[in-house]
């Protein structure tokens, strides 16, 4: 199996704090259908366990130089794979 190319390995980190969604990326997720009217996720493949812990995870995004939300992340167009704690990331400008 060939390895998925990619410039940045982003360790995944946990917080107890609840995050907050940004307003923009809820718009993206509803008009992509991952989430419905009521705010809640709906990412097919993923079991509503595994979407507890996302919600509680963010990385320090070496694109964007902040930390971001794992859900961010999961939608972004650089994000290859996740891995052992790991995001591989294409790194890739987002303009």
């Amino acid at each position: 199996m060939d390895e998925l190319e990619h410039k940045y390995e982003v360790e995944i980190h946990e917080t107890e704090d609840k995050q907050k969604l940004p307003d923009q990326l809820k718009k993206d997720l509803k008009e992509a259908g991952m989430m419905d009217d009521k705010g809640k996720l709906k990412l097919k493949g993923v079991s509503p366990k595994m979407l507890k812990r996302m919600k509680q995870e963010f990385v320090d995004c070496p694109v964007l130089k902040e930390k971001t939300q794992f859900i961010q992340c999961f939608m972004c167009p650089n994000f290859q794979s996740r891995v052992t704690g790991k995001v591989l990331c294409k790194g890739d400008s987002l303009k």
